[in-house]
């Protein structure tokens, strides 16, 4: 199950099929896997065993995914970071999985030259992989150059519940956790997508959602790379130019967020490109309005959903077949996976019926690392619990109605309010806060913040704005921010967050 072994058995196979390429590289299987190997010789050279965890904080590139196999060769973790996260919050995610080693590109320099004093990471762990190194790290491509490009003595299968990724998401106790992915369920997440895909090493993909998350890296690249395809990779979303790569390469398989596919509609007219050769077009990771689904069968395209988050990675998808007679459907459930609705009580609902989602099956992700409690909180009796709120019709489509838990999604990324709401309660001027999502026309739903001051304190929306955006992720940062004299509460303490949609 061992994901670099199939990029090795592919540079036999086809040694010279372009396998990946960006902005300013093209690999062939061949050249991948020397790369791959030479790297693994250099980590494992410097002291990098299996389980250690190795973190990249990269755009889409090449290298990303030269890293995660070379990793995943020597057995060691891959820990893919946001790269939208704030100092603070990178800060915290490398010393909560004690990674040892340290992978980014030279435009975030500058950030980790001020918060290094604060991680567990040797000055020669800090490897820069574009542009020239920092004086505390090191260069990619002159350690690549140096190493061997032999397959490396290790063994070859690892144990398929070893640790694999872990992919770090934010958390609704307010701090990110990480949830561990076996190298078991990242090879049934591949099987799934090749099952609704229908991946041939005839397909190319562009991949313009990052890589550090689940749906670019598990959904959109992997399954694509098992089968022998092309992976084109944009490192920054450009509506026009994403459209030009699919024309000029015959793109078969176009997957993106519901918020790409909006601004594509928004700055250019996908009529003026040739996208015959796409045979599925898919979207998830966010809720996608009806509206934007018949905008695009309006112009001859059927964009089918999928379903998933990051401890299962993909659990439904809608076939194609049925993209517009089931439009607003995620799909049915993924052939290696469970899906079921249940009431409070934990029993099945019947058709129509509203419920959580819960999901079972070897896509589980093996619990939040470090975190044995909430682990059992979130996986009860082999049913991850994944606080989403839908029904399933008698057909067995499924379809999403809301989120049991308080999280929403700005341009397809989570955002938690307890998280915000930690912030914003750090600052002295606050007394109490609680965050929302409402509805926002470019970027799906954006964050609002009702603040209520400490006695006498002013601080303005401006102020309260720069003092997130040093601490957040800028798609955390709220959008409006509303001063009420309290935050409506029930007998428990918990916040009443629908009088404050009211």
């Amino acid at each position: 199950m061992n994901t670099a072994g199939w990029i090795r058995k592919w540079a036999l196979l086809s040694p010279e099929r372009v396998a990946l390429k960006d902005d300013n590289h093209k690999l062939t299987y061949r050249e991948l896997n020397r790369r791959i190997n030479r790297l693994a010789h250099f980590l494992l050279a410097k002291g990098v065993r299996k389980g250690d965890r190795v973190a990249a904080l990269l755009q889409n590139s090449t290298p990303f995914l030269e890293i995660f196999f070379a990793v995943s060769k020597i057995g060691a973790i891959f820990v893919p970071l946001n790269f939208r996260l704030s100092p603070p919050e990178i800060t915290f995610v490398i010393n909560d999985c004690t990674a040892g080693t340290f992978f980014f590109d030279e435009t975030f320099g500058p950030m980790l030259q001020d918060i290094r004093k604060d991680l567990p990471i040797a000055e020669e762990r800090y490897i820069c992989v574009d542009g020239s190194a920092p004086a505390f790290g090191r260069a990619y491509e002159p350690l690549l150059s140096a190493a061997s490009d032999r397959e490396p003595s290790i063994p070859p299968e690892p144990d398929p519940e070893s640790p694999h990724i872990i992919m770090y998401t934010s958390g609704t106790t307010g701090l990110p956790k990480g949830a561990v992915l076996s190298q078991r369920k990242t090879f049934f997440n591949v099987l799934n997508a090749n099952l609704y895909y229908q991946v041939s090493p005839e397909d190319r993909v562009v991949v313009s959602r990052p890589l550090f998350h689940s749906g670019g890296l598990l959904v959109d690249s992997l399954p694509f790379l098992y089968k022998g395809g092309t992976v084109f990779m944009k490192r920054r979303f450009d509506p026009e130019e994403l459209l030009r790569t699919v024309e000029q390469y015959r793109v078969t398989v176009m997957e993106t967020s519901a918020t790409m596919y909006r601004f594509i509609l928004e700055s250019c007219d996908p009529a003026r490109f040739d996208l015959a050769s796409v045979r599925c077009f898919f979207t998830g990771g966010e809720q996608v309005p009806i509206s934007l689904l018949r905008a695009y069968a309006e112009k001859g395209i059927l964009i089918s959903q999928i379903f998933g988050q990051t401890e299962t990675s993909t659990v439904t998808w809608l076939p194609v077949e049925h993209a517009l007679r089931k439009m607003g459907s995620v799909g049915v459930p993924v052939f290696h996976g469970e899906v079921r609705v249940v009431d409070e009580k934990g029993q099945e609902a019947p058709p129509g019926a509203s419920g959580e989602i819960v999901v079972s099956g070897p896509i589980l992700m093996s619990g939040y690392w470090g975190k044995p409690e909430l682990t059992r909180d979130t996986i009860k009796a082999g049913w991850l619990h994944t606080g989403d709120l839908g029904i399933r019709d008698e057909e067995g489509f499924y379809y999403i109605l809301d989120r049991v838990k308080n999280v929403f999604i700005s341009g397809g990324e989570n955002v938690y309010p307890a998280e915000v709401e930690r912030v914003l309660l750090e600052n002295p001027m606050v007394a109490a806060a609680a965050v929302i999502g409402v509805v926002d026309e470019k970027w799906g739903q954006a964050g609002k913040a009702f603040v209520v001051l400490a006695g006498e304190n002013t601080i303005t929306e401006a102020g309260l704005r720069k003092w997130c955006v040093e601490r957040l992720a800028r798609y955390k940062v709220p959008a409006c921010f509303q001063f009420v004299d309290e935050i409506p509460e029930n007998a428990g303490g918990k916040i009443m967050r629908h009088k404050l949609r009211e």
